[in-house]
């Protein structure tokens, strides 16, 4: 299906590639050239892009929001109020629940830094403005990064050069965020990098010409914001059939050129020919 919007002259091909998931809010490329996903009962969900064949490999127990793999090919589930650790053979354990005195509430997404530190969106609870950012050290070691963006911190990325951390702010007022990642590490300025008024913003991602895709829980939308500042509909779904609340967004594919969404109203993951190399992720090896 191509969906051309008037308004911004963008045309993309758009249709569904994997089916059989239950309610996908997470998408993410991992490093040993497969996709995964997670479910609203706790599946995790590895994708072969080149068949779209998918299978179950764990259980979290509970709803996956974002996820991430380190280079050892564990993957990291935010669920069940932790960031749970699933290994090659999916065993499951607890990778962080955050710190004694502040236990994370509603971790939503991860991402890990090129030293294997993993930034964690905890996004608190629904308009209580409440949320926070946790930095999680390799092994485990987490504490509070930024107490400054409370407005339900959703969907993570890092910039492609890694200096910046960019931030869904999804409720008052809907909106783009960037962190300055500072050279000790510490949380630096934080600047608006874009309002997205009427929408509910959730997932991020860059390609490699600096273009950042949003996508969009309501409306059924995934955005493009150039480096200059253009703000353009890459696809909507009015709908709401093909693209249904596109929460996570992630480049896939072994040149990383196949855009992918989950959709958290429907049952399958969404392909869409952007034109568009996204930027490597990182992927430590932690202790």
């Amino acid at each position: 299906m191509a969906i051309l919007n008037n308004e911004t002259q963008v045309s993309v091909f758009v249709g569904g590639f994997v089916g059989g998931l239950d309610h996908p809010e997470c998408v993410n490329w991992g490093m040993d050239g497969y996709a995964y996903a997670g479910g609203e009962a706790g599946q995790i969900y590895r994708v072969d892009v080149r068949s779209g064949e998918c299978e179950q490999i764990a259980s979290t127990g509970g709803f996956v929001g974002g996820l991430a793999q380190d280079g050892s090919r564990n993957v990291y589930a935010c669920s069940n109020g932790a960031v749970m650790r699933i290994a090659p053979d999916g065993a499951v354990d607890t990778y962080t629940t955050g710190t004694a005195d502040e236990p994370l509430r509603v971790p939503n997404y991860p991402v890990f830094d090129g030293e294997g530190n993993l930034y964690v969106s905890d996004s608190g609870e629904w308009k209580q403005d409440d949320g926070c950012i946790y930095k999680v050290r390799p092994g485990g070691e987490a504490s509070v990064w930024c107490r400054a963006l409370t407005q339900f911190p959703n969907g993570l990325c890092l910039s492609p050069a890694g200096d910046f951390l960019y931030v869904v702010m999804s409720l008052n007022s809907p909106r783009i965020e960037r962190i300055r990642i500072e050279p000790d590490g510490s949380a630096g300025e934080i600047e608006e990098v874009v309002q997205l008024p009427e929408t509910v913003p959730d997932g991020l991602a860059f390609d490699t010409d600096g273009n950042l895709y949003i996508s969009c829980y309501r409306p059924d939308r995934v955005y493009r914001l150039s480096p200059q500042g253009k703000l353009e509909i890459l696809a909507e779904d009015f709908e709401g059939t093909v693209i249904a609340a596109p929460t996570n967004v992630a480049f896939c594919g072994e040149e990383r050129d196949i855009l992918l969404s989950a959709n958290l109203g429907r049952w399958h993951l969404t392909r869409y020919e952007a034109g568009a190399t996204g930027v490597a992720l990182n992927y430590p090896v932690i202790p």
